[in-house]
C-alpha cells in the first residue's frame, strides 16, 4: 500500500541522514511483520536490524519472511530487553499510538539508545480525527505535533525536529473517517486501485523532498519526530 511504502521510503530517508551507510545497529520498536526491515535491509547492508514486536503470530511471520540473520524478539516497548545504550538508532513507527505508557516505552528507547543516537518517531496525527479506523486497530490516542514532540523532550531526548506528514490527504481522510459511515471491517487501511496508489504514491514522494529541504509541513494526518539521545 502506498502508505506503508512512503513512510518506508521517509524513515529511510532520516536514518541515512542521520547515520549515512555506516555500520549501525538499528532496533525497530513494533516491527510488526517484518515490512520495514525486509525493505531496507537489502538497501543498506552495512545496517544491522533486529526488531520487536508484542505479538508473537508478529514475530512468527517477521522471522518467516527476514533474513536468519536479523533477530526477531517477542517483547513490550514498556520493557525493552536489551542494556543501556545497546543501539545507534531506533525506530518507532505507528507504535506509540498502542502503548498503554507512551512515556516509559519513550524513556526505555532513551536508554538503550547510544547517547547521540537517534530516535524516529511516527504517529497518528490529531485527537479530533480519532474515528472508527482507530478503534479497529486498537489505538490508544493520537497526537498533535507540539504534544509528540513535549513527551520526547520529557524523556531526555533533544535536537527534536517534529513536522506533519500527509498533508494531501488530511482534507480526504477526515471526509471519510468523520463524514461517512464506518468501513465495512472496521479499518479503511487498504490497497486501493493501481491509478490511485501511483498518484497517492507521487504525492507523498513530493512531500518526501519538501521535508528533506525544509522539514516542515502544518498539517497532515502524521506526526514525524527525529531526535537524538542526550544521555
Amino acid at each position: 500500500m502506498w502508505y506503508f511504502r512512503a513512510l518506508h521510503a521517509q524513515i529511510e530517508a532520516d536514518l541515512t541522514e542521520a547515520l549515512g551507510d555506516r555500520a549501525a545497529w538499528i532496533l525497530d520498536v513494533g516491527c510488526g511483520t517484518g515490512g520495514l526491515i525486509r525493505r531496507l535491509a537489502s538497501r543498506h547492508p552495512a545496517w544491522r536490524w533486529t526488531g520487536l514486536d508484542v505479538s508473537p503470530l508478529a514475530c512468527v511471520l517477521a522471522r518467516s519472511r527476514l533474513d536468519p540473520a536479523v533477530e526477531i524478539v517477542q517483547g513490550s516497548a514498556e520493557r525493552l530487553p536489551w542494556a543501556d545504550g545497546s543501539w545507534d538508532a531506533v525506530v518507532a513507527a505507528d507504535v506509540l499510538y498502542h502503548v498503554a505508557d507512551d512515556g516509559l516505552a519513550l524513556r526505555e528507547i532513551g536508554r538503550v539508545l547510544r547517547p547521540g543516537g537517534f530516535l524516529i518517531v511516527n504517529e497518528p496525527a490529531y485527537p479530533w480525527l480519532w474515528s472508527y479506523h482507530d478503534e479497529a486497530v486498537q489505538g490508544l490516542r493520537r497526537y498533535t505535533r507540539r504534544d509528540l514532540l513535549r513527551r520526547i523532550q520529557s524523556a531526555g531526548f533533544a535536537s527534536a525536529v517534529a513536522t506533519y506528514r500527509n498533508m494531501a490527504i488530511l482534507p480526504l481522510v477526515a471526509v471519510r473517517r468523520k463524514l461517512l459511515p464506518p468501513a465495512a471491517g472496521g479499518s479503511d487501511v487498504r490497497l486501493g486501485p493501481t491509478a490511485v496508489e501511483a498518484c497517492l504514491g507521487r504525492v507523498a514522494a513530493v512531500e518526501r523532498s519538501w521535508l528533506k529541504r525544509v522539514r516542515w509541513l502544518p498539517f497532515g494526518t502524521s506526526v514525524l519526530v527525529v531526535a537524538r539521545n542526550g544521555g
